[in-house]
């Protein structure tokens, strides 16, 4: 069952070729309106397979206007993130763009003689104001919790009880963590909230755009993993006042069927990592087969109308 209806001039955003650092790959990106306008931080690849992220705009939200010739974010020479940044997402919050994003870096850990990567949480920040004015001016770099094998954050925009809120995905499930403070993670506290149930999320699911608040309560897009490695879009809706009280739809809401979206060995990919509410939709982002952006749509009230069916709806975990 597809409710999000796919853009006829998809992939919105492919490679450029000749490019030094988009040249092989783009996709994964996250999404916010402002100012008429959708802006979409992307991940892209050149030859040298580093991870680095670019910028991109639309005032309908499917035709780019403007795209910009040099990445917007970097990684760092820290062993924490030495290999690349990827997956962003933003979240608005304080008056500020949180972002966050996977930091892929070296371990501690040696097998042999040659050293593991390991993906990471990562977490920055930036004005609204400098970011629409393009002035990259970045805040520092978090790891809210270093070495561990973590990816797929999303920050909510709102605290709940005075706490910040985070879901991330530390294999299969996806867990939740708050804290007092954005910058110090070290003394939150974590729990399973969402675990794989179906054949299409086998193998391990993750968040995708930051949950959207509606008035029915959070709505999540989250991805789902079966066991022959195919990306398949998911629905989930949160509580308004408990973001561990969870609902999910037993069925994905977008699967990998277009050639775009199909890698060369046959896997399907549809991931995404932003998603905007606009004039009574909402409008999802998706990497297609880890090279191109697709992008889809569908109606509100078609989304939420899938909850009161309760066969097709089931509780977040089930232990």
């Amino acid at each position: 069952m597809e409710v999000f209806k796919r853009f006829s001039g998809n992939p919105i955003l492919k490679p450029l070729r000749g490019s030094p650092w988009e040249s092989r790959r783009v996709f994964n990106c996250a999404a916010f309106y402002e100012r008429g306008r959708i802006h979409r931080v992307y991940w892209a690849q050149g030859e040298d397979n580093i991870s680095r992220l670019g910028y991109a705009s639309t005032s309908d939200g499917f035709h780019i206007e403007e795209r910009l010739k040099h990445p917007i974010f970097q990684p760092s020479s820290s062993r924490f993130e030495m290999y690349g940044c990827e997956d962003p997402r933003l979240t608005k919050l304080n008056g500020k763009l949180y972002m966050t994003y996977t930091a892929y870096g070296r371990t501690l850990r040696w097998r042999k003689t040659s050293k593991l990567r390991l993906a990471q949480i990562g977490l920055t920040w930036i004005s609204l104001k400098d970011f629409l004015e393009k002035r990259w001016r970045w805040g520092p770099r978090i790891y809210p919790l270093p070495y561990v094998d973590d990816k797929n954050c999303v920050l909510f925009p709102e605290k709940f009880d005075g706490k910040y809120v985070m879901y991330h995905r530390i294999p299969p499930h996806i867990w939740i963590s708050y804290s007092a403070s954005l910058e110090d993670w070290s003394k939150s506290f974590h729990r399973i909230v969402m675990q794989p149930q179906e054949e299409w999320e086998w193998v391990k699911i993750g968040s995708g755009a930051p949950p959207i608040k509606l008035g029915e309560g959070w709505l999540l897009i989250y991805h789902g993993v079966d066991r022959y490695f195919n990306y398949r879009l998911g629905l989930a809706l949160i509580s308004k006042d408990d973001p561990e009280n969870i609902v999910k739809l037993r069925v994905p809401v977008l699967e990998p069927k277009e050639p775009y979206e199909k890698t060369r060995n046959g896997q399907g990919i549809v991931f995404t990592c932003g998603a905007v509410p606009l004039d009574g939709e909402i409008i999802v982002y998706y990497g297609g087969a880890d090279r191109v952006v697709g992008a889809a749509k569908a109606d509100i009230s078609e989304l939420l109308s899938l909850f009161e069916k309760k066969k097709l709806v089931s509780p977040a975990k089930q232990f």
